[in-house]
C-alpha cells in the first residue's frame, strides 16, 4: 500500500474516531483513510514518525486506534451454522474465547474481507442455593471486519444471513491495539492477571473499573499484542492509562502499514480483492480442512478446483535490491515477458532493504526465483522470497 494514497482519498463525508481530540493533541498527522479522519504518524516531540514508531512497536509497545474497524455480534438461532455458509473455516467447532481468521466469499470464491471471529457465548454462573449449576448461554459470535468494507459486510452478511440470526454493527465501541514484545508487560501492569491467561488467538471479557472490556490476543503487525474493544465513552479514558506505562507510545497507519508488510499479512483491497481466490492468495489455511471436501459454502467449486489443478498465480514475497521501493501496480517481469504486478510494496525500516507482495505467474513462484521489477522506467532486480519477511513472534504459551 502506498500510504499517499490515503492523503488523496475524498470521501463525501469523513467520520471522525472518538479519539480525534486525543490523536490531535499529539500532533497526530490526521489523513482520511476507510472514511475516517486517522493518523498516519505522530509529531517528534511525542516520539513519533513513521521509522521510529516502526521501531517502537518492534522494542516496545505500540499503541493503534483501529477504531475504524467494523465490530459485529452475531446471535440468535445457530449463527455459526448460519456464518458457516458464507465463509469456508470451521466455525461451528469454534470454543468459547477462541478465534479464528477466516474470509467472507462470494459465489465465485473471490474474497469480499478477511476477518477475526471469536466465540464470546456467555458462561452463566450456577445457583448453589437454588440448587443450579453453571452453563453456556446462548451462542454468541463476534467479527472484526475491515473499515473499509464494513458496509458491504454488513449488507451481505444481512441479506445471506437467515432471520433468525440477529446482527448487531458495535459503533458505539471503539478498538485499541497494544502490539510489541513489551505489550503483556504494560497490559498486565494495567489490567492485573489478563495476559498470564491469554496466548494467541483467545479472547476474553474483562471488567475494568466500570468499563467491560474485549481483550484478544492478537493483531496486525507479527509482534504479540493485544486487541481491546472498549465502549467509546471510555476509550479516551483506556487510551491515556495505557499511555501512562513507560514502554507504550503511539502510532498511526503508517507504522501499521510498515509491520504488516513485514509481517507479510495481506491488506483487504489491495493483496485481497473480490477476484482474487484463497488458494491464490496464499491463504489455504484459512480453508478448513473438513470442508475443503465437503463444501457448504459460497464459491467452494471454485476453490476447490484451485485446490486440485493449483492456481494461474499466487502471492509470493519478493526482495528486491538497492533502496529504491516499489509500490502497488508495479510491474514484475521474468526477462522480456510480464508475469505480474505489485499489490504492496515499501522500504523495510527492519531489514534495511525494499520489500514487496506480488502477484505472479505460478511457474515464476519458487523460493529464490530471479525476477525484475519495474520502478521509475528502471527494472530493479528481485528475487522471490519466503513470507513473513520479519518472523512472527505470536504468544503461543511457555
Amino acid at each position: 500500500m502506498d500510504l499517499s494514497e490515503a492523503e488523496t482519498e475524498t470521501p463525501e463525508e469523513t467520520g471522525t474516531l472518538p479519539l480525534d481530540a486525543w490523536h490531535r493533541g499529539r500532533g497526530a498527522r490526521m489523513v482520511p483513510f476507510a472514511g475516517y479522519h486517522m493518523p498516519l504518524q505522530y509529531s517528534a516531540e511525542h516520539g513519533g514518525g513513521l521509522i521510529a514508531e516502526h521501531e517502537w512497536a518492534r522494542t516496545q509497545a505500540a499503541l493503534f486506534d483501529v477504531s475504524h474497524m467494523g465490530q459485529l455480534l452475531l446471535t440468535g438461532e445457530n449463527p455459526a451454522e448460519a456464518l458457516e455458509e458464507l465463509v469456508p473455516g470451521l466455525i461451528s467447532s469454534l470454543k468459547p474465547g477462541r478465534v479464528r481468521y477466516t474470509l467472507l466469499l462470494n459465489d465465485e470464491g473471490g474474497i469480499l474481507d478477511d476477518l477475526m471471529v471469536t466465540n464470546v457465548t456467555p458462561w452463566i454462573e450456577g445457583d448453589e442455593d437454588a440448587g443450579t449449576e453453571g452453563h453456556w448461554g446462548e451462542p454468541a459470535y463476534y467479527l472484526v471486519v475491515n473499515g473499509a468494507t464494513k458496509w458491504d459486510d454488513i449488507a451481505h452478511l444481512r441479506e445471506h444471513l437467515p432471520d433468525e440470526v440477529n446482527l448487531q454493527h458495535m459503533d458505539d465501541h471503539a478498538l485499541l491495539a497494544l502490539q510489541g514484545p513489551n505489550a503483556a508487560t504494560a497490559l498486565g501492569r494495567v489490567m492485573r492477571g489478563v495476559p498470564d491467561d491469554l496466548v494467541f488467538m483467545q479472547s476474553v471479557e474483562y471488567q475494568f473499573g466500570e468499563w467491560p472490556l474485549r481483550i484478544t490476543r492478537a493483531g496486525y503487525t507479527g509482534e504479540d499484542g493485544f486487541e481491546i474493544s472498549v465502549p467509546a465513552e471510555f476509550a479516551e479514558s483506556l487510551a491515556d492509562r495505557l499511555m501512562a506505562e513507560i514502554e507504550v507510545r503511539p502510532a498511526g497507519l503508517g507504522a501499521r502499514d510498515s509491520l504488516r508488510l513485514e509481517a507479510g499479512l495481506p491488506l483487504y483491497g489491495h493483496d485481497l480483492t473480490a477476484e482474487i481466490d484463497p488458494v491464490s492468495a496464499d491463504l489455504s489455511f484459512a480453508l478448513s480442512k473438513k470442508r475443503r471436501e465437503a463444501g457448504g459454502y459460497k464459491g467452494h467449486a471454485t476453490i476447490a478446483n484451485a485446490l486440485k489443478d493449483g492456481p494461474a498465480s499466487h502471492r509470493v514475497g519478493l526482495v528486491l535490491e538497492g533502496r529504491l521501493p516499489a509500490r502497488e501496480g508495479a510491474d514484475v517481469f521474468a526477462g522480456d515477458a510480464k508475469i505480474g504486478a505489485v499489490t504492496s510494496g515499501g522500504f523495510s525500516p527492519t531489514l534495511g532493504h525494499p520489500i514487496a507482495m506480488a502477484y505472479v505467474d505460478a511457474a515464476h513462484t519458487e523460493i529464490g526465483t530471479e525476477l525484475e521489477v519495474a520502478v521509475r522506467n528502471k527494472r530493479l532486480p528481485a528475487r522471490v522470497a519466503p513470507m513473513p519477511f520479519v518472523p512472527h513472534k505470536y504468544f503461543r504459551g511457555s
